[in-house]
């Protein structure tokens, strides 16, 4: 890149207070072996409308200084890409930004609140919502992020009102989210194991989910010899589901108005105040069948705390106990856990859970909060991508 020209314009705001805000604009251009390049593929091609068209691209400010960046940019004709603007060395292609600014852009929306993003960079929230997406796609061409995988955790959360879920696919050896769409059925699935591939499928050993049975189909089907482990953490959820329909209907027909009760029998033992532990303790003397559906709570998180062969037997005990234990709710919750006896049986050997995928799940949760902007998945998505799926780019000039 080329200086040839400087030039300086001054706007004054109207406001009481005198202020005045310049703008730096910088004339360069390419050098002569990057110029008359296509901006996509980067193949020399002829040129359409005769050197006509210069540009401007926003880069870094100096202090209160709006700069830009200005240069001839004539368009191209490629054969694979049609009309487009000739490629420059300073920017993405399509972008009215630089490299730098985009990358400073993406690296304070992954830190700060968008809403301090567009006020300290003096740009609207579109903008920055399509820089960053820019940046991810950018990141996604430069590096593989589906390579490598071998255990993964697949999720689903909403995202928005209305039943508006995303499937988030995350890596157990990095911790990282690898994949997201929107949808929560078979077929938005079957695309991660389309874009996956067929021979990087059958590399994967493990895949832990919850009891959805469109995860179940599409993991059997495209990836075989993966061992599918049923997350812990929704097992125990179906437990204290069921807990709290015992507790609703028997303390209704009791008539009782414990306002302890509900967290003496959902909280683990060791967390227990000292008036939940009195509640407990008048719970077991005078309403048997929900402190039988306690301890049965209680028995089947100490499955997954023993893991293992133990684990086995301790899970058989606890089939056989509340299929007898004439608590219609848990009679039914043993049914459903006899069903998908063989997917629990593969955590207890494996040792494996969805908690990174939860973990991911809250973190998206946080961004849906703290951007109220974001009016398609794809936004999202990308910010997720940006933070969570490592394609956050280093703050330009501090890399080291």
């Amino acid at each position: 890149m080329v200086v040839e020209d400087v030039a300086i314009e001054v706007e004054t705001s109207r406001s009481r207070r005198p202020q005045t805000s310049e703008v730096l604009v910088l004339t360069v251009r390419p050098k002569a072996s990057e110029a008359g390049r296509c901006s996509r593929c980067r193949r020399r091609c002829p040129g359409y409308d005769g050197g006509d068209g210069t540009r401007k691209w926003r880069t870094l400010d100096m202090g209160t200084t709006k700069t830009y960046l200005q240069a001839a940019a004539p368009r191209v004709s490629c054969a694979e890409h049609g009309v487009v603007v000739a490629h420059v060395p300073w920017a993405r292609p399509g972008a009215k930004c630089t490299y730098v600014f985009e990358d400073t852009c993406a690296w304070l929306a992954a830190h700060a609140a968008l809403s301090v993003v567009t006020v300290f960079l003096r740009l609207a929230w579109r903008t920055v919502a399509d820089i960053v997406a820019r940046v991810v796609v950018d990141g996604r061409d430069t590096n593989d992020v589906l390579a490598g995988l071998v255990r993964i955790g697949i999720d689903e959360i909403a995202y928005r009102k209305g039943h508006r879920y995303l499937t988030v696919i995350v890596d157990h050896r990095t911790g990282r989210l690898v994949w997201a769409a929107e949808g929560r059925n078979q077929e938005t699935l079957g695309r991660f194991f389309d874009e996956l591939g067929a021979e990087r499928a059958t590399l994967l050993t493990h895949v832990s989910c919850d009891g959805a049975e469109w995860i179940h189909a599409v993991v059997r089907e495209k990836a075989p010899v993966a061992v599918i482990c049923l997350d812990p953490f929704h097992v125990v959820m179906w437990t204290m589901k069921a807990l709290d329909k015992v507790r609703v209907r028997t303390l209704t027909a009791a008539g009782g108005k414990d306002k302890h009760a509900m967290w003496a029998v959902r909280k683990n033992p060791t967390d227990l105040t000292t008036e939940q532990r009195t509640s407990l303790a008048t719970i077991a003397a005078t309403n048997k069948a929900l402190y039988r559906a306690y301890l049965l709570k209680e028995q089947l998180r100490e499955v997954f705390q023993v893991k293992g062969c133990a684990g086995r037997q301790l899970l058989a005990g606890w089939l056989s106990w509340a299929s007898h234990s004439w608590i219609p709710e848990f009679v039914t919750l043993a049914r459903t856990i006899r069903r998908y006896r063989d997917l629990i049986w593969n955590t207890l050997d494996q040792g494996l859970s969805n908690a990174r995928s939860e973990a991911t799940n809250t973190h998206l949760r946080a961004l849906t909060k703290r951007a109220y902007g974001f009016h398609s998945p794809e936004a999202l998505i990308a910010m997720a991508m940006l933070t969570r799926g490592g394609l956050c780019p280093a703050l330009p000039g501090r890399a080291g």
